[in-house]
């Protein structure tokens, strides 16, 4: 289990006698969080037209939010509301808070990095803003968040050469800016970011250096962003076998379910991904087989729910036909309802594996997973089959 009130140790009592899976309880300051766990996405708090009750009714413990957008925003109100979880008014929510690195790719544009920090122009006014490992976590202290993240240098995670072994350093020094400036050490927990892009040589060295810091958790930064799947599970594992076994895992942007599996095989804890919720906004519903294309004509009069395996509300009051033509009048009660499932499909998903460990049977639920998903072992990606293999889960 992970104790701690402010600083989460872990002692993981069930581990895959096989492969590197684990599970834990992650006791955090507001609450315990079974592991493994995917963290769903609300970018400035909350999911996209999901309330904060709806996620509890659903079973989700923790949710993701993000520090520079947030800090666009007025941090003092929400501060005086009680933080993130006071502000939505919920006892069983849970806020791990990424510290705003991931927008030095996602609005390069818009960015410069210094040693001092990463200077934006706001998206929403064209302010500049200049977000330090200092400010960063000032605002997550603010937010109240039960877990922070160190600021980072992030590239991405095709880049090659010097800049990704300038990013890796600055990675490290900005972690101990970071833990310096961190006000609340015995109620925020600070995980530091594994940088190091595709390089096992700079990942390594990364590895060396973050771990001789006495942090909470670690997080594996710096992949999911269109590298081959190939290099990512390599880097993954990498990461995996360097870590220390007693404090959590957190692999950053993962959210497919095929990665979800295959990565708690590798021996990650916590994911997060604005893949279930994005992907719901286009008519896409996720299934155990893949996912369904609700627009599709084929749906017009399937009088099915998405899954009928499926508790979510969704499926238990809808039917595929009735979303079909909520999402061709351009309805957006289909996109919430549609978001509902796939947020329920992902916290099942990751529920079963957690039990499959308990249960000492994840070699066997992961090829039943791989089966149904892909319906032969021949169609199972090669990198996901070879993933599998190293850690002893052969398909065939």
């Amino acid at each position: 289990r992970c104790h701690g009130s402010g600083t989460p140790s872990a002692s993981y009592g069930c581990h895959c006698g096989r492969s590197k899976a684990r599970a834990c309880e992650l006791r955090l300051p507001h609450g315990t969080v079974a592991t493994p766990v995917f963290m769903p996405v609300g970018t400035q708090g909350t999911m996209k037209g999901v309330t904060a009750a709806q996620l509890d009714g659903l079973g989700c413990r923790i949710c993701l939010g993000n520090t520079y957008h947030l800090g666009t925003r007025p941090v003092s109100l929400i501060q005086k509301a009680g933080g993130c979880i006071g502000l939505l008014n919920v006892n069983r929510e849970y806020h791990s808070q990424d510290s705003g690195g991931f927008q030095m790719v996602s609005l390069l544009a818009l960015s410069e990095v210094t040693e001092e920090g990463v200077r934006f122009h706001s998206p929403y006014d064209g302010a500049e803003i200049l977000l330090s490992p200092e400010k960063s976590v000032e605002i997550q202290n603010a937010l109240g968040s039960d877990i922070m993240m160190q600021l980072d240098d992030v590239v991405s995670s095709t880049l090659t050469g010097s800049r990704v072994e300038e990013a890796m350093h600055r990675s490290i020094r900005w972690l101990d800016r970071c833990i310096s400036a961190n006000r609340r050490p015995d109620q925020q927990n600070l995980f530091a970011i594994i940088q190091g892009g595709l390089d096992p040589v700079l990942r390594s060295k990364c590895l060396e250096e973050m771990t001789k810091r006495d942090v909470p958790g670690f997080a594996i930064g710096g992949l999911s962003g269109g590298e081959s799947k190939e290099q990512f599970w390599k880097m993954v594992t990498l990461s995996t076998d360097h870590l220390p076994r007693e404090k959590p895992r957190y692999l950053m942007g993962v959210g497919y379910a095929t990665d979800l599996v295959v990565c708690v095989a590798l021996g990650c804890d916590m994911f997060d991904c604005v893949f279930p919720t994005r992907t719901a906004r286009f008519g896409s519903a996720l299934v155990p087989t893949g996912n369904l294309q609700l627009k599709k004509k084929q749906f017009a009069k399937d009088f099915r729910p998405i899954d009928e395996a499926c508790m979510c509300p969704t499926c238990q009051r809808h039917t595929r036909a009735f979303l079909h033509v909520l999402l061709h009048s351009n309805n957006t009660a289909a996109l919430h309802h549609v978001t509902v499932h796939n947020i329920a499909y992902q916290l099942r998903l990751m529920d079963a594996i957690r039990t499959s460990i308990v249960e000492h049977r994840f070699p066997d639920f992961v090829r039943d997973f791989m089966k149904t998903m892909y319906g032969d072992v021949g169609r199972c990606p090669g990198w996901a089959v070879e993933a599998l293999q190293s850690v002893g889960i052969p398909l065939s």
